[in-house]
């Protein structure tokens, strides 16, 4: 299928790696130019040569933290005027209700509540002025369905999803698409972490640590970062002009309920 979005450009955060590269992956092998951010210059610089290679679209790279005020400005700066905002930062650690205080939410609140809204705010504007721009935020099945041990995520990603509900329709009407994918366990970094988790805290290996939590899903396996992507470029794509606010949920059917 052709998204029709060949020639735009696009900003990818946390991209060197994961959800993000795949969703990098899918926008370029749309023949989107990216702009692509993360914290580790030598793994995001890997990854960039490997997509200008193998797609030939534009690759520009920032390595920097866009949950601080001066990676994102830096990332900003480099970006200019893109018509795609892929918002996509790595998730607070897990643990117990009683483990977090005050600074622990305000963290977690930055990297995947108000980081998103900033960029939001810097780069919508300019596309509602051209009349078209998609935005596509990262989030996680637990703003469906809690997970214990993932509170201060929960939380946070809670918050975005609130703010998306609303700002999403007001900017419909002039062209711009806001949207949330909500990942279940794919097969990451973040996974990994865990899984290992797990392992520690049941006694048992990492791969029966996996084996038990892909019993939990009907799908019976972890997603791939390339049909996470796949997702992300629909969204972004001339055929999703009429998907407005909507939380979807690629969990290989994790998280059990009628809507």
């Amino acid at each position: 299928m052709d998204l029709g979005i060949k020639g735009k450009r696009a900003l990818v955060c946390a991209s060197s790696k994961g959800l993000g590269l795949g969703c990098a992956r899918a926008l370029a092998g749309a023949g989107v130019d990216l702009v692509m951010n993360a914290r580790g210059a030598e793994a995001l610089e890997a990854s960039a040569a490997t997509i200008r290679e193998e797609f030939g679209v534009e690759v520009v790279t920032v390595a920097a933290d866009i949950t601080d005020d001066a990676g994102r400005a830096a990332v900003l700066k480099a970006a200019g005027a893109v018509d795609i905002l892929v918002n996509n930062a790595g998730g607070p650690p897990p643990g117990m209700w009683t483990d977090w205080e005050r600074e622990d939410f305000i963290a977690a609140l930055d990297a995947n509540m108000l980081t998103p809204i900033a960029l939001i705010k810097a780069l919508v504007p300019g596309m509602m002025e051209r009349g078209w721009g998609r935005v596509v935020n990262i989030t996680s099945q637990s703003v469906k369905a809690p997970i214990p041990v993932l509170g201060l995520s929960n939380s946070a990603r809670a918050g975005l999803t609130g703010y998306v509900a609303g700002t999403a329709r007001q900017v419909a009407g002039s062209g711009v698409n806001i949207n949330n994918l909500l990942p279940g366990i794919h097969a990451t970094d973040r996974a990994n972490a865990l899984d290992k988790g797990v392992s520690e805290a049941q006694g048992i290996s990492m791969d029966e640590a996996k084996a038990r939590r892909c019993a939990g899903i009907p799908a019976g396996r972890y997603g791939t970062a390339d049909e996470f992507g796949a997702a992300c470029a629909f969204l972004c794509s001339q055929h999703a002009g009429f998907i407005v606010g909507q939380n979807i949920l690629l969990d290989g059917g994790g998280v059990n309920a009628t809507l």
